[in-house]
């Protein structure tokens, strides 16, 4: 009986089959190939707009090896300049010019984990914030308005602006929170709206007297911060890498002590899962949603505060936000709405920008490029049966469903060949 029952029992995967099958299957594959299939589009696009490629096509038939030679000249050019401009400059004559790339890198990537952290931590509660824009201006604001108007000691001075910035980014947010939990309302058109709100009310204040516009000047601009309140530079004066990037690890490390390791973080993520459930399970849903608001309001001031006090020091405009609150939604899907894999989007993202701006220097690359590849990359992320089939990753549904089918199997044999031992026994 022993015996028969063995040769019905599915044997269990081997460890390296399993390994295996969690690597294809995982959601940390599907965004690095997302990236590479970005890059690869990318450089299809530099190639057909390559002068050089295009001259060599005319006479393919004659001389193909032209062709393909200027292709990858083109490309290999086009992504090595990407590669010195955000990573490390290898022809620089000394160690600070070589490096100085991937500090512009950090700096770039400083406000997009900051602002990432913030739309990630509302996509776990099932919350979409799309105001980013909204909350890095009101923060921009009232820490530039701190920063500029108060004499205070260092240290302190650039304390109250840094709690003043992500205050006002946390109650921005937390007005979309507050009517999502008491009205019903989508959050999504609610920060649609609070974005255009803020844009016209600071907009207002940079052109008025005694508010945010630098006396004596008719420009929307505000004056510039104080020397005390200002983040201080990690490298020197040469970089512009500042103190926020340490904020923005903070930040990171707050948010996943949150989600991993706090009650809060465990009502987050039922909520997020299902709403009904956890209202079932005793928790105030309504709560999770003001609480969540304020928390990703204040990661997102956090970058305007970073913008503001770190980066752009001379005083801010109506652009502060550069499209960090925008660029914020594609980092966190590419971080699957994990604090660090956001941070490792951030970075990233923050490549692309420092990497971009070189690549058009050196090879005349148009920028845009860079963008159509960020764009990829979320439709390819937002994809996965697509990356899976590009690929020839095996797919986790097919998977199940063919283990299923396995145990249903095995278990119509077990249950045959005790019939037949029953039969037999009688």
């Amino acid at each position: 009986m022993s015996a028969s029952t063995d040769t019905t029992e599915v044997a269990p995967p081997s460890t390296w089959h399993k390994t295996f099958r969690d690597i294809t299957q995982g959601n940390a594959i599907i965004s690095v190939l997302a990236v590479v299939l970005a890059l690869i589009v990318g450089g299809i696009m530099i190639a057909l707009t390559d002068e050089s490629v295009q001259a060599a096509a005319g006479y393919f038939f004659s001389r193909p090896g032209d062709t393909f030679v200027a292709i990858w000249n083109a490309v290999s050019g086009a992504y090595v300049a990407l590669f010195q401009s955000a990573v490390y400059n290898f022809g620089a004559p000394t160690f600070a010019r070589a490096i100085r790339p991937l500090t512009e890198t950090l700096t770039f990537a400083t406000p997009l984990i900051a602002a990432g952290l913030g739309v990630a931590l509302a996509f776990r509660i099932g919350m979409f914030n799309i105001g980013g824009r909204g909350q890095m201006l009101m923060a921009s604001a009232a820490a530039s308005w701190v920063a500029f108007s108060f004499d205070l000691p260092w240290g302190i001075h650039m304390i109250v602006a840094l709690l003043a910035g992500v205050l006002a980014g946390s109650l921005w947010a937390g007005i979309a929170g507050l009517l999502k939990a008491r009205t019903g309302a989508h959050e999504v058109i609610v920060t649609i709206m609070l974005n255009y709100v803020a844009v016209y009310l600071v907009l207002w204040m940079l052109r008025t007297q005694g508010l945010l516009q630098a006396p004596g000047s008719n420009n929307p601009t505000s004056p510039a911060s104080k020397d005390t309140a200002i983040l201080p530079a990690l490298l020197g004066p040469q970089f512009n890498l500042h103190f926020g990037f340490i904020l923005s690890i903070g930040a990171t490390f707050l948010v996943w002590w949150i989600l991993s390791r706090s009650s809060l973080g465990f009502q987050f993520r039922a909520v997020g899962e299902n709403p009904n459930a956890a209202r079932v399970a005793g928790i105030n849903v309504k709560n999770m949603y003001l609480y969540g608001m304020l928390i990703s309001g204040a990661l997102v001031g956090l970058a305007g505060v970073n913008q503001v006090l770190g980066t752009i020091t001379s005083g801010f405009t109506i652009d502060i936000d550069a499209g960090i609150g925008f660029d914020a939604i594609t980092v966190a899907l590419l971080g699957r709405s994990t604090p660090w894999g956001t941070f490792a989007a951030g970075i990233l993202f923050g490549a692309f920008k420092a990497g971009g701006f070189g690549m058009q220097a050196a090879e005349q690359i148009p920028i845009d490029i860079v963008t159509v590849v960020q764009s990829l990359i979320v439709l390819f992320i937002a994809a996965p049966p697509l990356v899976r089939t590009i690929f020839f990753l095996p797919s986790p549904e097919r998977d199940r469903r063919r283990q299923e089918k396995a145990r249903e199997k095995a278990l119509k044999a077990r249950l045959e060949s005790e019939a037949d031992l029953e039969g037999a026994a009688k």
